[in-house]
């Protein structure tokens, strides 16, 4: 290659290279946005802190069961975890 291409095709390399460094990128004008916005969606109640009525919908024999075999999940391994969904027969 002669050199009155390769310093023209250098010149418009360099150019591109620097371009990409020229400007900030634009989510610095958002930054935190959806991280705000996800926060603020959890909050349902933020006076539910001060509401002294239980919970209702369930009874507290109910709750300790599901609790109990919640917590049993992860100690044993559940039978009908490790059959597959695919190709399995319903109609037993």
């Amino acid at each position: 290659m002669s050199k009155a291409i390769q310093r023209p095709l250098l010149a418009a390399l360099l150019c591109g290279l620097l371009d990409g460094c020229s400007t900030a990128p634009r989510f610095d004008d958002h930054f935190g946005q959806s991280v705000r916005a996800n926060l603020s969606a959890q909050v349902i109640d933020p006076a539910a802190v001060a509401n002294a009525n239980p919970a209702a919908g369930i009874d507290g024999g109910a709750a300790r069961a599901a609790q109990d075999r919640y917590q049993r999940s992860f100690k044993e391994q559940d039978g009908a975890s490790d059959q597959p969904l695919v190709g399995r027969n319903t109609a037993q």
